[in-house]
């Protein structure tokens, strides 16, 4: 979830006319982050109502279960959203869902805490893991590349016109010594891209750290394996809200909804009438995007999309 320093979550009015929020519904909030939809989220519940959080960030985990100690209608648990239905399952929730928010943003405290190693606007240790007890840091992985899976990641994962340049920077500069900062990773990036080709208000880092945030973290496997495991959990009429932050993310999402309100896949010329598809979902309204007011009051909205489903009767 990406929030302002005001805590300000993204797109919370049109997340909470998503979800068509009741009372006593049971809910899932399958990335915690700060905690700003969820504390909308919670406001509208009563003491019949029920909220699942799900975070793989320790930090905010932490944070969730202090903040939420006395309210027993809300439940942290650790674990990637791509363990929704597990987690569902050990809630006692599977199938009584009446919505779920999946908010792919990477959250303030990760952008803004230096240790982290998500942003290159602040120097740290070049780590970027959500998770950090999982897995490598991004350090780590960028000294055993080879220079072609590099600009692989750069030219898939960040869409980098630059990836070749940035790569074959990054293999020389490691040669020399390990890369292990975010201000030397971005440096090596500024150096790699020629001077004409510096977007204004855009670091020519931005693409690089974002692919290999993206990749570190799984982040688009993690995401087609979470979004099949919200028809199993939610309940007739439920509602998914997904709110996306790049054409990567969107395109896997505008898929899954596509297939999942076409129903079952007759061939093109086969007559058949509507009510045999049987599809899973319904696309409720359109594309929500931040309004300018919101992008002034949350500049890291600027990018959001979000879209919104309800579970078709079986």
């Amino acid at each position: 979830m990406v929030v302002s320093d005001a805590h300000v979550p993204v797109l919370l009015d049109a997340v909470l006319a998503g979800l068509a929020m009741r009372p006593d519904g049971h809910y899932v909030d399958a990335t915690f982050g700060r905690g700003g939809h969820s504390a909308a989220m919670i406001e509208r519940l009563n003491s019949q109502g029920r909220l699942l959080a799900l975070d793989r960030d320790p930090e905010a985990v932490g944070a969730a279960r202090q903040r939420y100690a006395d309210d027993n209608r809300i439940t942290v648990t650790k674990a990637s959203f791509s363990l929704l239905a597990q987690a569902v399952e050990t809630a006692g929730m599977m199938g009584q869902v009446h919505g779920v928010l999946i908010d792919l943003g990477v959250s303030s405290p990760q952008l803004d805490n230096p240790e982290r190693g998500f942003s290159f606007t602040h120097d740290g240790p070049l780590d970027m893991r959500m998770d950090p007890g999982a897995d490598e840091p991004v350090s780590e992985w960028l000294m055993r590349a080879e220079e072609a899976e590099i600009k692989r990641l750069l030219r898939d994962y960040g869409e980098e016109t630059h990836a070749g340049r940035i790569a074959r920077a990054i293999a020389r500069a490691r040669e020399q010594q390990p890369i292990t900062r975010t201000h030397e990773l971005a440096d090596i990036i500024s150096a790699a891209v020629p001077k004409r080709f510096h977007e204004p208000g855009r670091h020519p880092a931005t693409k690089t750290f974002q692919a290999l945030r993206i990749f570190i973290n799984g982040e688009l496997d993690e995401l087609r394996a979470v979004l099949p495991q919200t028809l199993d959990v939610l309940a007739a009429g439920g509602r998914l809200v997904i709110i996306s932050f790049h054409s990567l993310e969107d395109r896997i999402v505008k898929r899954f909804l596509r297939e999942a309100s076409r129903g079952d896949p007759y061939p093109i010329d086969l007559p058949v009438p509507a009510d045999a598809l049987q599809p899973q979902l319904k696309l409720v309204g359109g594309v929500h995007r931040p309004t300018p007011a919101e992008v002034d009051e949350n500049p890291r909205a600027r990018s959001a999309v979000l879209r919104v489903a309800e579970r078709c009767a079986a």
